[in-house]
């Protein structure tokens, strides 16, 4: 059973990492210190550490690196990810 189960299994997993990747709101709450903070809001206090101005480069330069492990899995599980979402669409 598992080998039909895991599909849906791998992309149920990284569709919940990703939505946990990008958590803001709940990461922020909840979070005291800057060893425990998510990436999201690490890029968040880019602009706390600036003044008078916000430092778009370096906002933009680290949403380019943190979406790239996003890229990369979800090429490398892309027939899983397609194979999960349309097991269940499809009357066998």
């Amino acid at each position: 059973m598992l080998p039909l189960a895991a599909p849906g299994l791998v992309t149920a997993g990284l569709l919940t990492a990703f939505f946990m990747w990008n958590e803001f709101l709940l990461a922020v709450t909840l979070t005291s210190s800057a060893s425990a903070f998510t990436v999201p809001v690490a890029v968040n206090n880019f602009q706390a550490s600036q003044l008078f101005e916000i430092p778009l480069g370096t906002i933009s330069a680290a949403s380019v690196v943190i979406t790239i492990p996003l890229v990369v899995l979800v090429i490398i599980f892309q027939k899983r990810i397609v194979a999960g979402m349309t097991a269940g669409a499809v009357k066998g």
